[in-house]
């Protein structure tokens, strides 16, 4: 049966299901024109073409400080309260989903000597392994390790930095040796001078971030070397790499640059993006988001075609590992029109975004909760249209 169809079928049937909600709320999918970009043919491009529409098992692996919990393993429902389950991922796979990114916290799952828990990373793979076994790419990464005891993007903590994603990254890489192309990994999560007046604020005149990212591509080369050194589809896998905060913006300054690497054209560039931000993450922020609001809109094509001119054009791969607007006094109209509008503007340059999905869904947290994991169902049937109409 033709992809697109089963495609259909399935966003269909979780339509059918969730019917009532949609119904209720009255949100419709807005019509948006697009004009495609030049994009080099190259395997690059086709494989985040192929990727589509991806989805972040976040407050998951990555959880931390739940030292409430004896066992470590169970760090997995710390934050989101749920053990991930097989179910889930047929229900991301029927929704239409093709990459899964899953954020992993290493450094509270370790030995003195830095040795992950095996039953730790057994579960990890277990995890990668549903999605992967189903078809979809997976992302795997390290995500909130950065602290000066592991590591951290300055100058004092570089020697102690560099050992971390040496020692981190060969067990990694050597535990995913022979796993298929479809695995891709990254190098680490939004790297920064946490706890400084420059957390969320690279600036290119100031020395301390000069210096921030200079170490950030120190480490991205460390991570790219120590992966392809482990050999096997190691030798020319896929491989992510962010810049500051990967910030879309900060990957296009001229203190960034990639990694060298022995395979040819096996670095994605990986960028992160929640704009317009008052919009999508600031709290309270606003809660509407109008299609015939150039200003809001260039708060989206603007950092897009910054990574289409510096990246996609020059057929470099980039990927919006992830993206997201949380709910707002119920905005779900608002959210479509945003969502449709994002999605079709970074494929129409090449790029595939991957829902941040923390599985908050009320309260005063980031509600960017997209699937009841419980349920394994979709919340919110026309938001997860909006976002596979406009990925295909």
């Amino acid at each position: 049966m033709n992809s697109r169809i089963v495609l259909i079928l399935a966003v269909m049937m979780l339509l059918t299901a969730g019917a009532g909600m949609a119904e209720e709320t009255g949100a419709v999918i807005p019509e948006i024109e697009t004009k495609d970009m030049l994009i080099p043919d190259n395997e690059a491009m086709r494989l985040i073409r192929d990727m589509k529409a991806g989805w972040n098992l976040g407050n998951t692996f990555d959880a931390i400080d739940c030292h409430w919990l004896k066992n470590p393993l169970e760090y997995e429902r710390g934050w989101c309260g749920v053990i991930t389950s097989e179910k889930l991922m047929d229900a991301l796979q029927q929704a239409g989903f093709r990459t899964i990114r899953i954020p992993v916290s290493w450094h509270n799952h370790l030995d003195k000597e830095w040795t992950i828990d095996p039953a730790w990373l057994t579960r990890v793979q277990e995890v990668a392994g549903w999605a992967y076994d189903r078809g979809m790419y997976v992302i795997v990464n390290i995500h909130h390790d950065c602290d000066p005891a592991y590591y951290y993007p300055d100058t004092a903590h570089s020697e102690n930095s560099e050992k971390y994603m040496r020692t981190i990254w060969h067990q990694l890489a050597e535990a995913f040796r022979d796993w298929g192309n479809r695995l891709i990994l990254e190098s680490i999560n939004e790297p920064r001078l946490k706890d400084t007046d420059h957390e969320w604020w690279w600036d290119a005149s100031h020395p301390e971030c000069q210096d921030a990212m200079a170490q950030i591509v120190k480490l991205n080369q460390v991570f790219v070397d120590t992966v392809r050194a482990t050999g096997g589809n190691n030798a020319d896998r896929y491989l992510m790499v962010p810049a500051y905060d990967a910030s879309p913006d900060y990957a296009c300054e001229s203190a960034f640059t990639l990694p060298e690497d022995s395979a040819d054209n096996r670095i994605i560039v990986s960028a992160h993006a929640y704009s317009p931000y008052n919009f999508a993450l600031e709290q309270p922020g606003i809660d509407s988001f109008s299609l015939n609001n150039a200003s809001q809109k260039s708060g989206i094509t603007g950092f897009l075609d910054k990574l289409y001119h510096a990246y996609v054009a020059r057929g470099i791969p980039v990927l919006m590992g992830e993206f997201g607007a949380m709910e707002k006094n119920g905005n779900l109209q608002d959210r479509v029109n945003w969502i449709a509008y994002y999605v079709s503007q970074a494929r129409a340059r090449g790029i595939t975004c991957c829902w941040w999905d923390n599985h908050v869904f009320q309260g005063n947290g980031e509600r960017f909760g997209l699937f009841d994991r419980e349920k394994a169902a979709c919340v919110n049937p026309v938001l997860l249209e909006a976002f596979m109409r406009y990925a295909e």
